[in-house]
């Protein structure tokens, strides 16, 4: 699950680590107001799950309090890669001096953690990591021993922190690293973590992902999911059918069995995608090994609802599910669904039952589905029809 950034900024003030004042806002009003109390400089923030926001003019400077009403105006109600801004936090402005970046998180490959750091902070990592790779530090993090006051000045130096600040940012790794393992993320990072010119080390940015699966040992946790909408409603539907989902920024609504098929098809899809104008992966979703028509039709009815897929691609190979169970189910969904339906839907099915599921589609001749014989193939249609949308 992952917080909203005025989450990630409460849950780091929980813990100790240095953040500036900031106050949520869902009206211009409610910006001013929340200006008007913290005092000075602000800045305005859309908050929304996702990236790029200042890019998509989701973040502004504030120097009064109506500047905070008018620069809320602007952002309240605006898409973000999808995402609408539904509301945004009003934080107090950093004299800033030096942009740092620090993150922790779960390194699966190699079945531990792995600390980031970076002198150079503010722009985006995945940018830092590609273009100067030797500016950004990766230190494994034993889960056992975690980063102490030692580990942390490890990373300090392994990232070059001046001599003078080791002592200061390794404070902050240590009290971040408490975040990480008291609230059981999967991620916490900082972008920018900030000197200020009065000296102070400072939190202005943060993202935290915390794991679901440890949600019994939280009951706070699901305040946090709940707080101002925080779940994505197609997340909600997709829980409630126990689906495994995963929402992506792309156009191409994906739906397997099996998380390896899955996993392909997403790869398969951003390949082809790149011939049709950039077209990615909307979504990981997973049906599972043996699901039932009612199942496909609930995977096809949680896609369907994302405004931002253009094309669907199912991709089912038959081994315990059958392939006639799968045609059953999109047939069923577009029944219900009716004129509710507008997406193209590119149907690959092999294995188990395939002729008869080919049969039941062909009977059906609905014209939004289109049946193709190969993975390649069907993954390369579905890009071209969401280009086309």
């Amino acid at each position: 699950m992952d917080l909203f950034e005025y989450q990630a900024r409460d849950v780091f003030d929980a813990h100790g680590v240095p953040v500036l004042q900031g106050l949520v806002a869902y009206t211009p009003e409610e910006a001013k107001a929340a200006a008007e109390k913290i005092g000075g400089v602000t800045v305005v923030k859309a908050q929304v799950k996702v990236g790029g926001r200042g890019k998509a003019g989701g973040v502004k400077l504030a120097k009064t309090p109506d500047e905070a009403f008018t620069a809320a105006e602007a952002i309240l109600g605006l898409d973000i890669k999808g995402h609408v801004v539904e509301k945004v936090m009003i934080a107090q402005g950093a004299d800033i001096d030096q942009e740092f970046y620090f993150s922790v998180l779960l390194d699966r490959a190699n079945r531990s953690y792995l600390a980031m750091a970076s002198v150079e902070g503010g722009m985006e990592i995945e940018q830092l990591a590609v273009e100067k790779p030797e500016a950004l530090a990766r230190i494994a993090v034993d889960p056992i021993r975690g980063i102490d006051a030692a580990k942390a000045e490890e990373i300090a130096r392994a990232a070059n922190f001046p001599e003078e600040l080791v002592a200061k940012v390794a404070d902050v790794f240590v009290k971040l690293y408490e975040v990480y393992n008291q609230e059981d993320a999967t991620l916490v990072e900082v972008n920018p973590l900030v000197l200020t010119k009065g000296g102070d080390i400072v939190a202005l940015d943060g993202k935290v992902t915390i794991d679901e699966n440890a949600e019994f040992r939280h009951a706070d946790h699901v305040a946090l999911a709940e707080a101002a909408g925080g779940l994505d409603p197609l997340e909600v539907k997709a829980k409630a059918h126990d689906l495994n989902y995963v929402k992506l920024d792309g156009s191409v609504g994906i739906i397997g069995n099996g998380a390896g098929l899955v996993m392909s098809t997403l790869d398969v899809v951003a390949g082809a995608g790149e011939k049709h104008g950039g077209q990615k992966p909307a979504n990981f979703l997973d049906i599972g090994g043996g699901a039932s028509a009612e199942v496909m039709a609930a995977g096809l009815d949680v896609i369907l609802g994302d405004e931002q897929v253009k094309s669907v691609f199912v991709n089912v190979f038959g081994g315990i599910t059958s392939c006639d169970a799968v045609a059953n189910g999109i047939v069923g969904a577009l029944n219900t669904l009716g004129d509710a339906a507008t997406k193209q839907i590119v149907v690959r099915i092999d294995g188990n039952n395939v002729e008869e599921g080919r049969r039941i589609l062909a009977e059906a001749n609905h014209s939004l589905v289109t049946v193709v014989a190969t993975m390649d193939e069907a993954a390369d249609k579905a890009a071209e029809l969401a280009a086309r949308a």
